[in-house]
């Protein structure tokens, strides 16, 4: 009896190895696009009023994690029995990621007021309510097709271990996806509260210790506009560079049509193309209607 115990023991011990060794390979192959989600995350979780920052976030947050448990065993159904259907799936992800990539751009050239937040541009409560609800469907919308990228590829990582090697790393991804992320966009709004607390605790303090805390209060508070500004423009990069490679990566005939260029001016460039595509084409039949 305790022989067998000691074997399971055993046997769970080595599952758990492989696992970790597993998601170290699947982490280092996603990290790319794990920064890629955490800059259009953060991006799309700015624009708030201050006192709604944190509670949007915690909002796309519920979203996010209601993707993963849809596209989980969503992606290990369709890897067991649909595998063709994955690259299709992909394309669609990158062809939404390319389009909302063009639309931001199109954005800055023609609505720069576009991007205010939305607690400045109406004073009713119930019109930036709803404002905030379809950037945070926006924002969960976006987040579930950055998912399908970052799950398949895990998957992709761990397709010949075991089931329980595949869904132990897969999950563990999609657990860094997830709190990692939007932990970290919770941290970058609210700079501004963490130099406050800085500056009120330097008048508590002496000497250069009370000066160092209350410069670095006062240069968090003045970051945070020039990091959110900087955040829009990398995560609709992102956007373009993840829709675009989508395409690059899994159409051999762009692939080879690509190849001449660098690798991530290769996929902006075919996000861009692809975006502008679809914006024209969904501007056009606003105009038909």
């Amino acid at each position: 009896m305790a022989g067998g115990i000691l074997a399971i023991l055993d046997d769970v011990a080595t599952l758990l190895d492989d696992a970790a060794v597993m998601s170290k390979v699947a982490a280092k192959k996603t990290a790319g696009l794990l920064g890629d989600d955490l800059a259009v995350n953060a991006e799309k979780a700015t624009g708030f009023h201050a006192s709604r920052e944190l509670p949007v976030i915690w909002e796309i947050t519920k979203g996010a994690v209601l993707n993963k448990i849809i596209i989980l065993p969503a992606a290990f159904l369709l890897s067991a029995f649909m595998p063709w259907l994955i690259v299709p799936i992909l394309l669609l992800g990158g062809a939404y990621l390319s389009y909302e990539g063009a639309d931001k751009v199109y954005e800055w050239f023609t609505r720069p007021h576009i991007n205010k937040p939305v607690a400045s541009e109406s004073s009713d409560k119930q019109e930036i309510l709803h404002s905030e609800a379809a950037k945070i469907k926006a924002a969960i919308r976006t987040d579930f097709i950055l998912s399908i990228e970052i799950i398949v590829i895990s998957l992709d990582t761990v397709i010949e271990q075991s089931l329980g090697i595949q869904i132990m790393v897969v999950s563990f991804i999609a657990l860094v996806a997830t709190a990692g992320v939007y932990g970290i966009v919770a941290l970058i709004v609210r700079m501004d509260d963490s130099g406050l607390f800085l500056i009120e605790r330097a008048k508590q303090l002496k000497g250069g210790l009370a000066k160092g805390t209350q410069l670095t209060g006062e240069l968090l508070i003045n970051a945070l506009p020039k990091v959110i500004r900087l955040l829009a423009i990398i995560g609709t990069l992102a956007m373009l560079l993840v829709g675009g490679g989508m395409f690059v990566h899994n159409i051999d005939a762009l692939h080879h049509l690509m190849s001449i260029l660098p690798l991530l001016l290769a996929d902006l460039l075919m996000g861009l193309v692809i975006g502008l595509l679809l914006l024209i084409s969904m501007n056009l039949i606003k105009l038909v209607r």
